[in-house]
């Protein structure tokens, strides 16, 4: 007998369908204009030798700042738009799978385990090489001797080359080099890493949201638990799952091919710490991430319901 719980959680046959793909599209590019920032930090914190161009994050973020401006810091931000469909993809993924498992088992971490896993899995088939190309585009400018393709500069005079005339550049060389793999190149170590950690997520996230439940007052709104629940499982999720991602940005950036390689060479060069490189950019992106997506997601799921549950849920 499955026990009670304090916050219910809303399923995919309570919603309506079409609010919840119109809202989430909003909701998605909202959250991913906010962190990329923190993203294109935690990249080149990650592919550089020992602290060869910086010493941490925040010194990152000045030096980007300073010396290529606002823009610096979105660097192949118009790409990784893109991956708004992998977003959808993995809601709808996630969602499904927590409904059929739930004709096997009531039990509600075996369902967000299963369902975190697979909607990983369907979405970075789609992200990968949305994610090659704009991780080359990030280490531009002061990353990019790190990095296996330049955008060939303009002559003098020229007008400065927009977002989509450095991505056909970049998309060309990509090709040339390495074909239709050089797409999926690091695509086992993002599913090493992505899988993993969406796995993790989401039963840390209820299990957390649960207990803050049992110490709050009953009174206290459902969402502000859920909001306080997501960094955390953010965070336990990130500690977990670092090491495989700083392999994944290095086979993607540096075009390493094996994962095996790359991480016996890390150990090699950096010792145990450099398993640790970008967990600080990781965290501190996730935490605003994991509330904006928490809140925004619950949210929307909440706006979604179909009118006749809408006043059986207390949030």
């Amino acid at each position: 007998m499955q026990q009670k719980r304090n916050i219910q959680i809303i399923e995919w046959e309570d919603l309506d369908k079409r609010k919840f793909y119109s809202f989430g599209l909003f909701m998605t590019m909202a959250i991913r204009a906010t962190v990329y920032p923190a993203t294109l930090i935690r990249t080149r914190l990650q592919v550089q030798k020992g602290k060869s161009l910086y010493t941490g994050t925040y010194d990152a973020f000045c030096k980007i700042l300073r010396s290529e401006g606002l823009r610096g810091l979105y660097r192949g931000f118009m790409v990784n738009t893109f991956t708004l469909i992998s977003g959808q993809a993995y809601i709808t993924t996630y969602e499904l799978v927590r409904k059929y498992v739930s004709n096997y088992s009531k039990d509600n971490t075996l369902k967000s385990l299963v369902a975190g896993g697979s909607a990983s899995l369907v979405a970075q088939s789609i992200t990968v090489p949305i994610d090659v190309i704009s991780q080359q585009l990030m280490m531009q400018g002061q990353g990019e001797h790190l990095t296996r393709f330049k955008v060939k500069p303009k002559s003098s005079g020229a007008k400065p080359s927009i977002s989509f005339g450095q991505t056909r550049d970049i998309i060309a060389q990509i090709f040339a080099a390495d074909g239709i793999r050089g797409f999926y190149r690091g695509y086992v170590a993002s599913l090493l890493t992505y899988i993993p950690n969406s796995a993790v997520w989401w039963p840390f996230y209820h299990f957390y949201a649960e207990q803050l439940s049992k110490m709050a007052p009953s009174d206290c709104p459902h969402l502000l638990l859920q909001a306080m629940a997501g960094p955390l499982a953010a965070a336990t999720a990130s500690t977990v799952t670092n090491p495989m991602d700083v392999v994944r940005a290095r086979v993607q950036v540096e075009g390493q091919t094996s994962v095996i390689e790359t991480f016996n060479q890390l150990i090699r060069e950096e010792g145990f710490w450099g398993m640790t490189k970008g967990l600080s950019a990781r965290i501190i992106s996730s935490t605003p991430t994991a509330i904006v997506m928490v809140v925004g997601y619950e949210t929307l799921k909440k706006l979604s319901l179909r009118p006749e549950l809408v006043d059986s849920r207390h949030w």
